[in-house]
């Protein structure tokens, strides 16, 4: 089974779908691997103009799959803080490549963007979402950081400080109409019309010249860029890692989690 299906439902548009609702989406290696696949191909597939990216299911995707992240060659001989380089890695190189692309990349966020789903509905150029959608920075919630895969980058640049703060240090949700609110979408849509709404800005844009586009795109994104994503990616990742490897507050999370109870962080 496909865990990343492509379509070219209009002229000049394709869209991206993760494809395990079962799992919500979650950010499986068997996922997340040929979804970078699927992206660097579009990018450079001159026909495509615009390219949405949605999640099937209930969920656009709940972030780590904590169940079974699957195992990769390049983990082979690593420890385990190699292996989560090489993972951080892979994750961190889907954020920059939807960033990266050549086309306008419309996020449609048709359910629950939790952790890192959060973070790649953020990647995304231009956002839509479903009013059943919600937004949660999960690593503050599981005794790590929120600061992960560009988020802590990007919505203070979408938001503002003192809310993307509040958002981030309390780990809360934020359902799709104050999403609207506060600028991390640009609508709320009925569930039935988000495809449609997302079609049509697309074909807008398609209307438009290619290079004009293009260029209008990574012009807004340096501007946006006051510092290197780049490298604050990789200072959050490495502040991430740090947590996670000399810290148990990620088992005692999940731990927590199943008794019922408040996690008791030692640190």
């Amino acid at each position: 089974m496909s865990y990343v299906k492509v379509e070219y439902p209009r002229e000049q548009v394709c869209l991206i779908t993760l494809n395990r609702p079962e799992r919500m989406n979650a950010m499986a290696f068997d996922v997340m691997v040929p979804f970078k696949e699927a992206l660097d191909s579009v990018s450079f597939n001159n026909d495509i103009r615009v390219v949405i990216v949605t999640g099937a299911g209930e969920g656009f995707c709940s972030g780590a799959d904590l169940e079974d992240p699957g195992w990769l060659d390049i983990f082979n001989g690593l420890t385990v803080p190699g292996i989560a380089r090489r993972a951080m890695k892979i994750l961190d190189d889907v954020i920059k490549t939807i960033h990266d692309m050549h086309q306008p990349v419309i996020g449609a966020i048709n359910g629950a963007a939790i952790g890192g789903g959060f973070c790649l509905a953020m990647a995304t150029d231009i956002r839509l979402a479903s009013e059943r959608a919600y937004f949660r920075p999960a690593g503050i919630n599981n005794g790590l950081t929120s600061a992960e895969l560009g988020l802590s980058y990007l919505l203070p640049r979408a938001i503002g400080t003192s809310r993307a703060f509040e958002i981030m240090l309390t780990g809360r949700d934020v359902d799709a109409l104050e999403a609207a609110e506060l600028g991390i979408i640009s609508r709320a849509v009925h569930p039935e019309n988000l495809l449609e709404e997302c079609y049509a800005i697309a074909e807008r844009i398609c209307g438009f010249s290619q290079l004009g586009v293009e260029l209008s795109k990574q012009m807004l994104w340096a501007g946006v860029d006051a510092g290197s994503l780049h490298t604050h990616m990789n200072h959050e990742g490495h502040a991430q890692l740090f947590v996670r490897m000399t810290t148990q507050n990620f088992e005692e999370a999940i731990k927590a989690r199943k008794e019922g109870r408040r996690p008791d962080y030692k640190d």
